[in-house]
C-alpha cells in the first residue's frame, strides 16, 4: 500500500452537476458545458487555483438539480483546459484528483453551485486492511487477480486489450488500478457512480472483481453464439450474419426465435373460420416457417402457401337469397326465353328454402354460341345472391390447371377451382366451367378425368388439391357448366352433370331480346338515348332475316352497335355544322343505308314440284338449315357418284337409300335393268360446306325413288330421318332448329320420324305455327306424303 499522510478537510468548491456521467479520480477526460451555472461554475473555479467538483445529477432531465436531486460522492477535479466552441458551448479536459463527499450547497450564490465538500482522505480507503506487513501482501494478491480478471476480459475486445494492458502493467496502486479499469470499461453512469461511492478498497474491489466476471460471461456467451453462426454462413453476409445473431439470442433468452410474419400468421390462425384440422395443419406449417432462414428461397415458398392456406374460404359462407319472387324477377328482367334454365333454378332454390341443406345441382347448359349460356349464369349468381366465378377452359390441357401443382415446384400455385375460392372468398359460389367441351388433353394428364372428382357431388365433399393438400368442401358451390357440343365430353363426365339444352331462337324471341335488351344496351355504349335514334321493328326483323344467319343473337347485336355507330356520326357531324340535332328513324325502306346491301336471303321452298329434287332439313352449330338434295339419272353402268363434300356417315346413308330402292323396285314397277344401264349422281348443294350426318336417309331415298320413278316430288314438303335397309324411319335430333328453319323457306308440310313425337310436343306452338307436322315409321308413308303424279 502507498504511503500518504494527507488529512481530510472540508472545502468549498465551485460545483458542476454532470448529466449522464460519472468521472473517477485519476480519469482524464473532457466534456461539454452550456447551462450557465455550470459555465459560472467553471469561471469561478479558473479564478480560485482551477479545482472543481464534479457530482452526478440522479435524473438527468432535471436543468436545475438541487442537492436532493445529486449524489452525494463526487469526484474534486482539476481543470486542464478550456475550449469555447459555438453557441455559447465551451468544453473542458479535466483530470480526477480524489473523492469528495458532497456535505452541502451554499444557497447564498444564485449563480452557479458552490458545495461544501470534505475530501476523502487514502486512510479511510485502506481502513479494511489488516496490518502493513499483511496489507503489502493482500494488495499484491489484489493487483494481480484483477489485472487476471481484466485480461481474460480484454481477450474478448482486442483492440481495448492492446493499450490498457501496457497502461495498467505499471501501475502498483490497487486503489487507481480499479479506478482507472472501470472508467475505461463500457459500462453506464449509475454503474460507475456505485464504484465510486465504494469508498473501502477491499469492497470496492468485490464490486469490480463480479462486474468483470459478469462481463467475462456475457462477452464469452456473445463469443459463442457468433461462432455458432459463422459455422452456418458464408463471409462477408453482414446482414445475414446481424438477423441470425438476433435469432440465435432469442433463443438463449427462451424466446423461440419467434419472427412478426409468423406471429400475424398465428393470429390469422386463431381468427380463421375453419376446422381444427386445417388450423393445426397451418400451425404446424407456421412452425417450420419459423426455423427457416428468411433469406433462403425455401422461405418464400413456405411463406406463400401459408398466406394461400389462410386466404381460402374454409367455413365462411354467404347467405343465399331465399326469396322465388325476387330470383324469379331478376332471372326474367336480363334473360328472354331460357325457361329450362330458369325452372331447374327455382326448383334449387325452392328445396333450399324447403331443407336449409340440399347438394347443389351440377348444371350442364348445351346450346349454339351466343344463345345466352354464360350471361345466365351471371344473372343466376345475382338472384341467389351468390358470389360469380368464371373460369374459361377452353384450351386447358394440363391436369395441373386443375388439381393444382405439388408445392415442391418453382412457381407452385393451387388449381383454378382453388384459385376461384379464393376470388370469390366464400366456399358457396356460383362457379361457371365455361366451354367445358372444349378441353384438351396431352401427356401432361386427362383434364377431363381430373374434373370427374370435381364434378361428383360424392366425391367433391374432400376435393384434394395438389398444392394446398388439405381436403377441401366443393359441396356447397354452385356448377354450371356451359359447351356447345355433348360430343366432345366423355361419357362418365356427361353422367355426372345434368344436361339443360339451351336451342336456338326463334325469329320472335331475337326481335324481343333485341328490343328489350339489346337495343338499350347499344344505345348506351355509344352515347345515344331514344330521342336520338329509333330503330322501327320492321327494320328489327329485316336485320334478324337478311343481315343475320345464327342461333344467338351476337351478330344482331353488332348490327344494331353498326346502326347506333353510324347515327352517332350523323349526330355528331350536324352538331358541329351548328345544325339542330337530327332524330334519326332507321325503317327497313331505308336499312341498307346503314348496313349495306342484304346478305341473306332465305330459302324458300321450290315453286314448282320436281323429279329426284328433295329439301331436307339439317342441324348445324349456328341453328338449323334446309339442303336441297338433287338426284340425276343418266346413261351408264350402275354406278353411283356422291359430291358435295359428304362424311362418311352421309355417304353411307346414301348407299343405304340405294340398296332400300332397289330393293322394293319390283313393288313399284321398276325394272331391275335401270339400275345396271343407269348411274346416278346425288349432289347437295354448297359443295364448299362439309356435311355429315344420318338424318338426311329419307331425303336422299325419296329423291332417288323420284329419280328413278320420274315422279315429281311434291315443292312445299321437307323431311328428316334416317332410314334403315329395310326402310323404317328412326328418330333424329335437333328437331327444333329444323323445323324453325323449314319454317323460314316457306314449306307447308315437315315430315318426321314418328318416335319423335314427344320431340316435337316440347317445341313451342309459335314454331309450329304454320306448318303441318307429320309423323312417318317408313317409307312407305314417306312416299306417300312427298310424291305426286303432277
Amino acid at each position: 500500500m502507498s504511503e500518504n499522510n494527507n488529512v481530510a478537510v472540508n472545502r468549498i468548491l465551485p460545483a458542476v452537476a454532470l448529466r449522464g456521467m460519472t468521472i473517477l479520480p485519476g480519469a482524464i477526460i473532457h466534456f461539454d458545458l452550456n447551462r450557465e451555472k455550470s459555465i459560472s461554475a467553471i469561471e469561478k473555479a479558473m479564478m480560485t487555483g482551477g479545482q472543481i467538483f464534479l457530482v452526478t445529477q440522479k435524473d438527468a432531465e432535471d436543468k436545475n438539480p438541487v442537492y436532493e436531486q445529486l449524489y452525494h460522492i463526487g469526484t474534486i477535479a482539476v481543470i486542464k483546459q478550456i475550449t469555447k466552441l459555438p453557441n455559447r458551448v465551451i468544453r473542458v479536459l479535466v483530470e480526477g484528483v480524489c473523492r469528495g463527499e458532497f456535505l452541502a450547497v451554499d444557497e447564498e450564490k444564485p449563480g452557479f453551485l458552490e458545495a461544501q465538500v470534505r475530501e476523502v482522505a487514502k486512510e479511510e480507503e485502506y481502513a479494511d486492511f489488516l496490518s502493513p506487513e499483511e496489507a503489502k501482501v493482500q494488495e499484491e494478491a489484489m493487483l494481480r487477480q484483477l489485472k487476471e480478471y481484466f485480461g481474460t476480459y480484454a481477450s474478448y475486445y482486442p483492440k481495448m486489450g492492446q493499450t490498457a494492458a501496457k497502461r495498467y502493467a505499471d501501475v502498483q496502486d490497487i486503489s487507481s488500478l480499479i479506478d482507472q479499469m472501470v472508467m475505461n470499461m463500457p459500462l453506464d453512469h449509475i454503474a460507475k457512480q456505485k464504484v465510486l461511492e465504494t469508498v473501502s478498497v477491499t469492497k470496492r474491489y468485490d464490486l469490480v472483481c463480479e462486474i468483470l466476471v459478469n462481463e467475462i460471461e456475457v462477452a464469452k456467451v456473445k463469443s459463442d453464439l457468433a461462432q455458432k453462426i459463422k459455422s452456418k454462413v458464408e463471409k462477408n453476409q453482414k446482414e445475414y450474419l446481424l438477423r441470425e445473431q438476433l435469432h440465435y439470442i432469442k433463443e438463449e433468452l427462451g424466446e423461440g426465435g419467434s419472427l412478426s410474419d409468423a406471429e400475424q400468421f398465428l393470429k390469422a390462425v386463431e381468427e380463421l373460420p375453419a376446422k381444427e384440422e386445417v388450423k393445426e395443419k397451418i400451425k404446424k406449417e407456421i412452425s417450420r416457417f419459423q426455423k427457416l432462414s428468411p433469406n433462403s428461397s425455401e422461405s418464400s415458398v413456405e411463406r406463400a402457401y401459408i398466406e394461400t392456406l389462410l386466404e381460402l374460404p374454409w367455413d365462411k359462407a354467404s347467405h343465399d337469397n331465399e326469396s322465388m319472387s325476387r330470383a324469379e324477377e331478376i332471372l326474367d328482367r336480363e334473360h328472354y326465353g331460357l325457361e329450362k334454365v330458369k325452372e331447374r333454378i327455382l326448383e334449387f332454390l325452392a328445396v333450399r328454402c324447403l331443407t336449409k341443406k340440399g347438394d347443389s345441382p351440377i348444371l350442364c347448359l348445351v346450346g349454339p354460341p351466343g344463345t345466352g349460356k354464360t350471361s345466365i349464369a351471371r344473372s343466376v349468381a345475382e338472384a341467389l345472391d351468390k358470389q360469380y366465378v368464371r373460369i374459361c377452359l377452353g384450351g386447358v390441357r394440363d391436369e395441373a390447371e386443375i388439381r393444382g401443382h405439388r408445392k415442391t415446384y418453382v412457381g407452385a400455385m393451387p388449381g383454378r377451382l382453388v384459385a376461384g375460392l379464393k376470388q370469390a372468398g366464400v366456399k358457396n359460389p356460383l362457379m361457371l366451367l365455361d366451354e367445358i367441351d372444349k378441353v384438351s388433353n396431352d401427356y401432361k394428364g386427362d383434364t377431363f378425368s381430373a374434373l370427374l372428382e370435381v364434378l361428383d357431388s360424392e366425391q367433391n365433399v374432400r376435393f384434394r388439391d395438389h398444392y394446398v393438400e388439405v381436403p377441401i368442401d366443393l359441396s356447397e358451390v354452385l356448377f354450371i357448366a356451359t359447351a356447345n357440343t355433348t360430343q366432345t365430353i366423355p361419357r362418365p363426365l356427361l353422367d355426372r352433370m345434368e344436361i339443360i339444352e339451351v336451342n336456338s331462337y326463334t325469329a320472335n324471341e331475337k326481335f324481343h331480346i333485341a328490343k328489350e335488351h339489346l337495343l338499350a344496351k347499344q344505345l348506351e355504349k355509344n352515347g345515344l338515348n331514344k330521342s336520338m335514334l329509333s330503330i322501327r321493328d320492321s327494320a328489327v326483323k329485316s336485320i334478324i332475316t337478311h343481315y343475320t344467319k345464327e342461333a344467338g343473337v351476337r351478330n344482331l347485336e353488332r348490327k344494331l352497335g353498326d346502326i347506333c355507330r353510324k347515327a352517332a356520326r350523323e349526330i355528331l357531324k350536324a352538331k358541329e355544322a351548328g345544325e339542330s340535332l337530327p332524330k334519326i328513324s332507321v325503317t327497313a325502306s331505308n336499312l341498307e343505308e346503314y348496313l349495306g346491301k342484304k346478305k341473306y336471303l332465305p330459302d324458300k321452298a321450290n315453286k314448282k314440284p320436281e323429279v329426284g329434287i328433295v329439301r331436307g332439313l339439317a342441324w348445324t352449330s349456328v341453328g338449323g338449315d334446309t339442303l336441297q338434295i338433287e338426284v340425276n339419272r343418266m346413261p351408264g353402268k350402275g354406278e353411283i357418284e356422291l359430291t358435295g363434300q359428304m362424311g362418311d356417315v352421309m355417304k353411307e346413308s346414301a348407299l343405304i337409300a340405294m340398296s332400300y330402292v332397289r330393293s322394293v323396285g319390283e313393288d313399284y314397277g321398276i325394272k331391275p335393268e335401270i339400275f345396271k344401264e343407269y348411274d346416278f349422281h346425288i349432289h347437295i348443294p354448297e359443295g364448299a360446306v362439309p356435311k355429315d350426318g344420318p338424318s338426311a336417309g329419307i331425303t336422299m331415298a325419296t329423291a332417288l325413288f323420284s329419280a328413278v320413278t320420274e315422279k315429281p316430288v311434291r315443292s312445299d314438303i321437307a323431311m328428316t330421318g334416317e332410314v334403315t335397309l329395310r326402310g323404317r324411319a328412326l328418330p333424329i335430333g335437333g328437331l327444333k332448329e329444323k323445323i324453325l328453319a323449314a319454317k323460314t323457306a316457306g314449306i307447308k308440310e315437315v315430315l318426321v320420324p314418328a318416335e319423335n313425337k314427344k320431340d316435337i310436343e316440347d317445341i313451342s306452338g309459335e314454331i309450329k305455327e304454320g306448318l303441318v307436322i307429320t309423323y312417318v315409321k317408313d317409307m312407305n308413308d314417306v312416299l306417300t306424303r312427298a310424291l305426286t303424279d303432277k
